[in-house]
């Protein structure tokens, strides 16, 4: 089988907000959800920004018992995955169940379970830890929990890519319908990681930013200025389906799936290809899968981390695959507004090239004052761009030279 995908269906969690239109409305207007970290006590961490959750209540979405038992990144792939079966209006029952499958994309699972539970065994023993351990730890309670609450049975897995996961994820759907294994995916990432072990971690590599007291200007991809990336947590899901079997329900249709590639640097543990080359490759495979070529796509949600090297090098590839197309196509990091969701970075940039596409609207890149070395393209800086987009692009490229870009387009039937 040979089916179109389309995308149906959106939920967003995010540091800008809980809900879809409160995250576009905000994205749009160029908002940072970047603050000061509330979840420990920062002395002593090199790092105190993140870009945290701040209006969600897990209750909202799942019962009292099942809150105390989910560790918030399932609880946010939960919530997001039930407001975006709401928005696709899609009825999941008996008829249907075992064709509708879950899979999404997390990098590092209930990392703050693991702090909790490392602790409980030092200081009370390991008679003490909790029997919900395991289950709040490991990544595929995601997409268990998704299956159990919203009663898809069909396809059940979860990606564990690094920061390519949710990209990784979302594509990996797209290919189940399209081959004829499932009629519709919940698909996308989720991540919540902002930790003392994670803040630290990152901060022995160096790749956060510091730019503690002004934290709203603390992430700004392709900024000469650029110190860092900055930890983000959230979710974004999306509902695909084959195309028969959203029209045979008469959904509405934010965008088709177009394109899907993936490769591999096989360069360094954690920095990207000097030359761009693993991108490249990624990049020319999701054009070569949408049969299109460079000079077609409108637009590019990059990966753009605001890393000194990631930003750079991400440019140098799409200079290098582009040609002289690549100083005509608006490119954005939507980083800027929400920080750097690991795993769940490809899910909900995912979702915003879909509403960009939807909505004829490109976000910004906030807090680009001057351009760095090299990052000399259309980052479309600091406010939103209307435009009419047919083809757009998203990247997501993660440690261990694990990559992934997907193309959406414009549905017309």
């Amino acid at each position: 089988m040979d089916r179109r995908v389309v995308v149906t269906g959106v939920g967003l969690i995010t540091p800008l907000g809980t809900g879809k239109d409160t995250t576009w409305s905000g994205l749009c207007a160029g908002e940072s959800g970047i603050g000061e970290i509330t979840r420990f006590d920062t002395a002593g961490f090199n790092t105190r920004i993140a870009g945290e959750v701040k209006d969600f209540k897990a209750t909202d979405f799942l019962s009292k018992k099942e809150a105390k038992r989910t560790e918030p990144f399932i609880a946010y792939a939960v919530a997001a995955s039930k407001m975006a079966i709401e928005d696709a209006g899609l009825v999941i029952d008996a008829s249907n169940e075992a064709r509708i499958g879950v899979l999404t994309g997390c990098g590092l699972g209930g990392l703050s379970m693991l702090e909790l539970t490392a602790r409980t065994v030092e200081t009370k023993g390991p008679n003490r830890v909790s029997p919900f351990f395991i289950p709040m730890l490991i990544g595929n309670m995601a997409p268990g929990m998704i299956s159990i609450i919203c009663g898809a049975k069909g396809p059940n897995a979860s990606v564990a890519t690094a920061c390519a996961a949710g990209a990784h994820a979302v594509g990996d759907a797209f290919n189940l319908i399209k081959h004829g294994q499932a009629d519709a995916m919940i698909t996308g990432g989720v991540e919540s990681v902002i930790t003392q072990t994670c803040i630290a971690g990152f901060n022995a590599m160096k790749a956060l930013s510091t730019r503690n007291e002004d934290p709203q200007h603390a992430s700004r991809p392709f900024d000469r200025d650029r110190d860092g990336f900055v930890v983000g947590e959230g979710s974004g899901i999306l509902i695909l389906e084959a195309l028969d079997h959203a029209l045979e329900r008469g959904s509405k249709i934010y965008a088709e799936m177009a394109g899907y590639g993936m490769s591999g640097d096989g360069y360094h543990m954690t920095s990207p290809c000097p030359d761009g080359d693993g991108a490249i490759r990624c990049m020319k495979a999701a054009l070569d899968y949408a049969g299109i070529q460079p000079a077609d796509v409108d637009y590019i949600n990059a990966h753009g981390t605001s890393t000194p090297l990631n930003d750079l090098y991400e440019s140098r590839a799409i200079k290098a695959l582009f040609g002289e197309s690549a100083y005509n196509v608006p490119i954005s990091s939507t980083k800027s507004m929400t920080g750097h969701l690991l795993g769940g970075a490809g899910g909900i940039e995912t979702a915003f090239t879909t509403l960009a596409i939807h909505e004829g609207i490109i976000p910004p890149t906030i807090n680009f004052e001057n351009p760095g070395e090299e990052c000399d393209l259309d980052y479309v800086p600091n406010q939103a761009r209307e435009k009419e987009l047919t083809y757009a692009m998203t990247n997501s490229f993660g440690f261990g030279g694990t990559n992934a870009s997907l193309i959406l387009k414009k549905y017309t039937d």
